[in-house]
């Protein structure tokens, strides 16, 4: 390794595996704002990036891992707007042209140019073709990237940025056919690092039944103290024992954190007519759309991808307030291979965060 530069987890290689290396230190221009980062988060779409082959993925190498990023403000470009430097943030992880209809009201996640900044390889956010947070220091294209983060810990602030955010978003997808009273019910499939964090976000906002599955005991333990209503194994009368427990008419929403065939299989056959089905989860599984066909009638169809920048504020706001918690697991940064055995080998729970050590 050289000396006099900054640590950082890149990938160098598509298949992977990333390096920790050193880096020159960034220095912010124009906009930029510098973060001495010290959480970042680790989760599954990491291994989807680390696992691509060349070509499947629109950007160039090498670049730094890492979309899930806490830390305070080190330096600030001299246009740079903003949090002041000494202020700790959390980082909104999809970065977009910023100039679009969809940036200016702080959807970066739909942009409307995120094709041709993948036409130009340019990346779409922290650690997705650009420099993420896996490291000691992150350079933030702009100061309305960032989210202040109160008092909490750095640990439990960095996966608020994509578990957090996207699972929020993804129970905002459904609230429409949530009726207003606890006789709705809603089925998370999936109590991992996203999942255990929408049954809290569901208790905390909604009145509806949580119904949680998972292949784990130990993650329907999770699901339990998270607040979930009742939590079942994955079996082959699963289907059977949901539909029961909503009175036989089937979930009014079920968001699959999965996204494989059988959780899909799963989700249409516990779905109420006029029901919504929100697919959060990369699993590889495939729907057919079809009328007549195996979707109740009425169902409405989900892909939620991230949040938006104002639904980061919110899910901040019910972390401070005490309604949200993620389970987490620390590792040092210089442990960051380690770490992504764990969560590849399944037995991660929760959510993986690195610490620069």
């Amino acid at each position: 390794m050289s000396t006099g530069g900054t640590r950082a987890v890149r990938l160098t290689r598509w298949g992977g595996p990333p390096d920790l290396t050193e880096v020159p230190p960034p220095t912010p221009t124009g906009e930029e704002v510098l973060i001495r980062v010290e959480a970042a988060g680790l989760c599954r779409s990491d291994l989807h990036v680390i696992d691509a082959r060349a070509g499947d993925l629109p950007y160039r190498l090498p670049f730094t891992l890492g979309h899930e990023v806490a830390g305070r403000v080190a330096q600030r470009g001299p246009r740079a707007t903003g949090p002041a430097v000494g202020e700790r943030v959390i980082v909104y992880g999809p970065w977009g042209c910023g100039r679009c209809a969809r940036c200016a009201a702080g959807a970066e996640n739909y942009c409307d140019r995120r094709t041709a900044l993948d036409a130009d390889r340019r990346g779409t956010g922290a650690g997705l073709g650009r420099d993420g947070g896996m490291a000691d220091l992150l350079l933030v294209p702009s100061g309305r990237l960032l989210v202040p983060a109160g008092d909490l810990t750095a640990v439990q602030a960095a996966p608020l940025s994509d578990a957090g955010l996207t699972a929020h978003h993804a129970v905002a997808a459904v609230r429409g056919a949530l009726a207003a009273d606890a006789e709705a019910s809603v089925v998370v499939l999936g109590v991992g690092g996203l999942g255990h964090l929408a049954v809290q976000i569901l208790r905390a906002v909604t009145a509806v039944r949580v119904l949680a599955v998972d292949v784990r005991q130990e993650a329907l333990a999770l699901a339990d103290a998270c607040g979930a209503h009742f939590g079942t194994l994955l079996r082959p009368d699963t289907a059977a024992v949901l539909r029961d427990r909503t009175g036989g008419v089937g979930a009014d929403a079920v968001l699959d954190f999965v996204g494989s065939r059988s959780s899909m299989e799963l989700a249409v056959a516990v779905l109420r007519a006029g029901g919504e089905l929100s697919v959060v989860g990369s699993g590889g599984g495939e729907l057919a759309v079809r009328k007549p066909g195996a979707l109740p009638p009425g169902t409405r169809i989900s892909l939620p991808f991230w949040g938006t920048l104002p639904e980061l504020e919110a899910v901040v706001a019910l972390a401070l307030n005490g309604a949200l918690r993620v389970d987490v697991e620390q590792f040092a940064l210089s442990d960051a291979a380690e770490a992504i055995t764990r969560l590849r080998s399944g037995e991660a729970r929760g959510r993986v965060v690195l610490v620069p050590d």
